[in-house]
Parts: C-alpha cells; sequence; structure tokens
C-alpha cells in the first residue's frame, strides 16, 4: 500500500509534542510490514539542514491564489522513511512553528502543497493520512478533488485527532480566497462565525482516529468534545482509537547514549548512576536514597498545573526531590520559579525546551513521573517512564487510564497509581501512596519491573492503523 502521511512536526525534525513523536515513528513503523509510508511535512528554519539528503525535487507545479507556483522539495531518510519538506520560506520561515496570525493560510498552503506533490512524481497514495487542525485542509481538498481529478478518485483519507482542543480557528472570510468558498465545503467548515481546519477535516474525512481507545469516548461527551462532540457521536462508525507506541529503538535504557548508565528489567543498576547524574545536572544534593518526583510537559492547565500548584508545599515536606522541564504559560513558569527559589536544594527546573537528550536524562533518573492531566488524548511519557523503571503516577484519563495499571499490593501486578476526581487531594493521595510503596524495597522493584516489561511498542499500533488502512482501500 502507499501512505501519504501529512503532519506538522515530526521527530527527529521538528518538535513541540507527542504529535511529533507519532508523526516520525509511524512510517517507520508501517515499513516493516511492507508498506510505502512517505511523510511530507514543512521546511521550518527550525530543522537542522544535516538532517537533509541531496535529493531535491524542482517545480512541483501548486495553484495558489489564481497563479501556479513553482515550488521545491527537499528530502531526508534520517526518520527510517522517505520524508519530503515544502521548501516555502515565505510561510515556515518563522521564529515559531505555531502561533502566527496567518497559521491557517501557511497550513493550507502546506496541505495544497502536499498534494501537488503526490501527484508530481506520479505516486498515488491509497490513503493519505493527515494529523490534527492543520491537515484538515488536505483531507478538505481532497475529497473536493475527487469530484473531477482522476488522480485522487480513488484516494482514500484518514484524519488522527491528537487533541481536539485546538481546532485550527481562524476568520470565516478567508475561506474564499483559501478555494473553500463554495459549498459543501465552505459549510463543512464553518463552526457558529468563525471557521475551523479541524471540524472541516472531521466532516470531509473516510474515517477518524484518535490516539486511546478510551480518549475516542471522552471526546463524544461535552466534557470533553470541546464543542464537537455532537459531530464526533454523529460520525462515531467511522471513529477509532489506536493507542500510540513507543520507539523503543530511541526509548530503550539498555542502549540510550544519552544517559549515564545503561540498565535494564533484569539489572536496575545503572538506574541509581543515571539518578545520581540527573540530581548534579540540576545541582541538587547527591542524595540517592530520596525519591525524585519529574514532570516533563508543556506548561498548560491541561497538564494539571493548577493542581501541582495546591500540593506543592505538602510535596516539599515528604522531602522529595521536584524537577521539572517544560515551557508555556508564565503563570506556571513563576510558580516554578518561586518553588525552586523557596527550595533550592529540593527543586529543579528547567523552563524551556532543552532538546531530546535532557528529557532521556530525566526519565532515566527520576523515581516517579507526574501526570495530573485535567485531560489526556494518549500521553507518551508515561510510557516512556515505565520503560526507564521510573513510576507514572497519573490521573485516570485519556490515555494514561488505558496504559498504566493500578497498582494492587496482593497480586503484585500493576504499573503505577493512578487516581480519579481531578481534584488536589486525590492527587496527592496517591503521591503518598507512591512514596509509601517507595519505602517498601520488597514492592518498588517489582512495580518497576512490571512497567518495563510491558511492550508499548510501535509493532502493535502499526499493525492497527494497516488494517484500517486497508479497510478504507476497500471503500
Amino acid at each position: 500500500m502507499r501512505i501519504a502521511i501529512l503532519t506538522s512536526e515530526a521527530v527527529p525534525f521538528v518538535k513541540t509534542g507527542g504529535l511529533a513523536d507519532v508523526s516520525g515513528a509511524l512510517p517507520k513503523a508501517l515499513g516493516e510490514h511492507e508498506t510505502d509510508a512517505r511523510l511530507i511535512l514543512p521546511l521550518y528554519d527550525q530543522i537542522d539542514r544535516r538532517l537533509l539528503n541531496d535529493k531535491i525535487i524542482e517545480n512541483v507545479s501548486v495553484e495558489w491564489r489564481g497563479r501556479v507556483h513553482a515550488v521545491r522539495f527537499l528530502c531526508s531518510d534520517a526518520a527510517g522513511a522517505p520524508a519530503y519538506f515544502v521548501h516555502a520560506p515565505e510561510f515556515f520561515a518563522r521564529p515559531n512553528i505555531y502561533g502566527c496570525q496567518d497559521d491557517h493560510i501557511r497550513f493550507a498552503f502546506f496541505s495544497r502543497a502536499a498534494l501537488a506533490l503526490t501527484k508530481h512524481l506520479d505516486w498515488q497514495p491509497d490513503v493519505v493520512h493527515g494529523n490534527d487542525w492543520p491537515c484538515g485542509f488536505a483531507v478538505a481538498e481532497l475529497r473536493a478533488r475527487r469530484r473531477y481529478d482522476s488522480f485522487f478518485q480513488n484516494t482514500k483519507t484518514l484524519f488522527s485527532l491528537h487533541n481536539v482542543g485546538y481546532q485550527g480557528l481562524f476568520d470565516a472570510g478567508d475561506l474564499w480566497w483559501l478555494g473553500f468558498g463554495d459549498a459543501p465545503e465552505r459549510d463543512d467548515f464553518m463552526l457558529e462565525r468563525t471557521a475551523s481546519a479541524l471540524k472541516a477535516g472531521m466532516i470531509a474525512a473516510d474515517a477518524l482516529s484518535t490516539v486511546s481507545p478510551r480518549y475516542a469516548r471522552e471526546i463524544q461527551t461535552p466534557q470533553q468534545g470541546h464543542g464537537l462532540d455532537w459531530l464526533l457521536r454523529a460520525r462515531s462508525n467511522r471513529l477509532i482509537g489506536i493507542t500510540n507506541g513507543v520507539d523503543y529503538e530511541i526509548w530503550n535504557p539498555e542502549t540510550d547514549p544519552h544517559i549515564a548508565a545503561n540498565f535494564s528489567a533484569d539489572d536496575l543498576s545503572g538506574k541509581r548512576e543515571c539518578k545520581i547524574d540527573l540530581l548534579r545536572r540540576f545541582s541538587l544534593p547527591e542524595e540517592s536514597d530520596r525519591p525524585i518526583l519529574a514532570i516533563i510537559s508543556r506548561l498548560v492547565g491541561q497538564k494539571g498545573y493548577d493542581l501541582i500548584q495546591l500540593v506543592a508545599e505538602p510535596i516539599l515536606r515528604t522531602g522529595a526531590f521536584f524537577i521539572a522541564l517544560g515551557a508555556g504559560a508564565k503563570e506556571y513558569e513563576d510558580f516554578l520559579q518561586r518553588l525552586h527559589d523557596v527550595a533550592p536544594q529540593q527543586v529543579g527546573i528547567y523552563k524551556g525546551y532543552a532538546g531530546e537528550p535532557l528529557a532521556h536524562q530525566i526519565e532515566a533518573g527520576a523515581d516517579m513521573f507526574l501526570m495530573p492531566s485535567r485531560y489526556e488524548p494518549c500521553g507518551l511519557n508515561q510510557m516512556y517512564s515505565m520503560r526507564y523503571g521510573t513510576v507514572p503516577v497519573v490521573r485516570a484519563t485519556g490515555g494514561l487510564d488505558d496504559t498504566v495499571q493500578q497498582f494492587d499490593p496482593r497480586t503484585g501486578t500493576g504499573t503505577g497509581f493512578k487516581f480519579g476526581p481531578y481534584e488536589a487531594g486525590a492527587l496527592l493521595e496517591k503521591l503518598r501512596e507512591a512514596l509509601y510503596f517507595y519505602a517498601r524495597p520488597d514492592d518498588w522493584p517489582k512495580i518497576q519491573r512490571n512497567g518495563m516489561t510491558v511492550d508499548n511498542s510501535w509493532a502493535a499500533a502499526a499493525k492497527k492503523y494497516l488494517e484500517l488502512y486497508q479497510e478504507l482501500a476497500k471503500l
């Protein structure tokens, strides 16, 4: 099969969140199933040009705003599958990947160019797989083009929803010159008095997927549907939840080049060395018996930082170290800074994105990983943590509930600790429970090994995607 995967970010090229991990890993995993999967994304300034190869595709004809533009594409094999980059500096040579006033224009152009590339290469995809709102334009356009363009007549579309909270909203007055001014496409975009690229993709796609089975159910409710629950319920027969996988070639404590010592479920001794290394990196006392609680996330309310603020003082009173990596809302950045200022020998913070090595070092050196999310479509860090013997403490929502099993001391089963209500007291109770078992040497290594031996690899996830592609191709 031929699968064109369109995305706004992908590792190892550019990353702001879990979408990049999924987009970078899936094409490679599909290739192991003899599937011709190719990745298409914008060429941002932030992409390291050393990851590109010498291949350049010139003069791809892209119709845009009444003119035909000759667009260049650069190429790479660094993700383990062919990747193509739209070279359009006027749209993508920006300080930030997202957050520009003309984001809808930028990604509408990207979508148009990505489809044009497949035609230029005479590489007719069986499925175009778009990811999140930036690719909603491509899904909507492809459905329209099937009415008059024989090249795409048999191409089906899958639209993956990684987070329905981000809907690609823009002024509906721009629909005309983006090429979506006529019905039915215009109506597909309309959401009250504005336009939504996410809604258009959800309506136009032949099938919808999201990143965990529980999240697929949650987004059909008013509480987590972000105003689109009615549409998701209407399309529930076309919606499937497939839990993301983990690329164990990258996230593997036995071979990880970024950590101080390698270790495994059979020999955890290297984890202590990783813990000492982590304490040194954050200039904290090298007291390896004290537990380290860690969090890596965007500093936004979704990630539960309002709860963390409420339990910060009780956490410090336990004597545990607290290490946080992330950037986002000034309110939470200031909170972390104050916490560090109050307890500089107990709190380590890094505000910003320090790149993959530090994330690996935190996963390897921490004892517990905190994810008290208000909602979490899938989450990847809880799975990384389990692989590194770092026990997750999570709220039972979305993919966190699907992937973390509550520890049961009677049976010795379970991989972490889960709480239900979105309340500070519930979070604190689970943290104290985790700290209690941390102090029990017969139980803690058992929890660590339980998590380390769970198979969250991309092999199973890729197989489910392939089955979905095959079903779509038969429609």
